[in-house]
């Protein structure tokens, strides 16, 4: 129970910044967040700006509507990164749901830096292989192929995406269920990159492309603005040619929609029949009218949204998982400072519904 003592010590140290960012964890707009506590939109801007602080009364009011303890308002004394998150088109993603997705990654780094104190993660090995977005050449497909020798991936198809990322530093969860509305994202932060994968998207072959994706963008566009449509290309591009590289996968695509052959690849390479009939045109195997016939195909019976074959389980994160098995539950939630079912998402290997 919240003694009145704290929360008057929470009011006095109160940090605006730490607001906001609950309120956009929450998925709320300052107007709806006044409603809820009965003040005006003016004074949740006024908090948060930390020109002036709100009452002990306040805080409690603010911390029961937010879903977190009143310590979450406590200043942390760590800037936050400035890099930004990845998303797929800027255009179909809302400004709320990106503050929301943006304000998740800075707690999953909150929940990072916590473990960091008790448990040694693996050291960051994320080459940097800038890619303009003006490039015409194939460098997209370069940088794929470096990342490939430089993470050591043997011939062949890449085994686990997720561990293979994690292996090298890049920091992997799922979002919270009120986000799946937002694709795969990733953020290039300084001291540990992100990927972060939707929930909702239960497909082995779908997230497997997604996290090369993403891992395209950490490797390309550190610097670059996010949701241009050519840099979104250019990780197709990327993850193409990291899960199934050009020299490798052109002697085994069919020139036609041999569905038996492309069955049987997509379980070989852990592609999707889509990503295999474009892989085939994009490397010039397959005619321009075969692919779109091909896909004609795969629209009438149903398959873009759920493909046929054997059901797989998709490749589930295991850093956070087992790091947060060595740290006790308590001490992790006093210095994170997030609610256990916050915490519970961020570090579970499978979606939390």
């Amino acid at each position: 129970m919240t003694t009145g003592n704290h929360l008057a010590d929470v009011a006095a140290l109160f940090d605006g910044s730490r607001l906001a960012l609950g309120r956009k964890l929450a998925g709320l707009r300052k107007n709806a967040l006044a409603g809820a506590i009965e003040l005006t939109p003016a004074a949740i801007s006024f908090y948060e700006s930390g020109t002036k602080r709100p009452s002990a009364a306040t805080v409690a009011k603010l911390a029961l509507v937010l879903g977190v303890e009143p310590a979450f308002f406590l200043p942390d004394g760590v800037p936050d990164s400035t890099a930004s998150a990845h998303f797929r088109s800027l255009r179909s993603t809302t400004q709320l749901a990106r503050d929301q997705a943006e304000a998740y990654v800075r707690v999953v780094a909150e929940v990072h830096r916590a473990l960091e104190r008790h448990v040694d993660f693996p050291p960051v090995h994320v080459p940097a292989l800038p890619v303009p977005p003006d490039c015409a050449d194939d460098s997209p497909e370069r940088a794929a192929a470096a990342l490939r020798a430089a993470w050591a991936v043997p011939t062949g198809p890449v085994a686990h995406t997720i561990r293979l990322a994690e292996n090298n530093g890049v920091l992997v969860v799922f979002t919270p269920p009120q986000s799946a509305s937002v694709d795969a994202y990733s953020v290039a932060r300084p001291d540990r990159p992100l990927i972060l994968l939707n929930p909702a998207k239960d497909d082995y072959y779908r997230q497997r492309f997604d996290v090369a994706h993403e891992l395209g963008h950490l490797v390309m566009h550190g610097d670059e603005e996010p949701g241009n449509n050519i840099i979104e290309n250019q990780a197709n591009r990327f993850a193409a040619e990291f899960l199934m590289p050009a020299e490798q996968i052109s002697p085994r695509l069919p020139a036609r929609a041999d569905w038996a052959l492309l069955a049987k690849l997509k379980e070989t390479w852990g592609v999707s029949l889509q990503a295999l009939l474009y892989r085939s045109r994009q490397l010039g195997i397959m005619r321009d009218v075969t692919y779109r016939n091909a896909m004609a195909t795969i629209s009438t019976r149903g398959w873009r949204r759920r493909e046929p074959g054997e059901v797989v389980a998709v490749e589930q994160p295991s850093m956070l998982p087992r790091a947060v098995g060595l740290v006790s539950p308590q001490a992790l939630a006093e210095q994170s400072r997030l609610p256990a079912h916050l915490l519970s998402v961020i570090t579970s290997r499978t979606p939390v519904d």
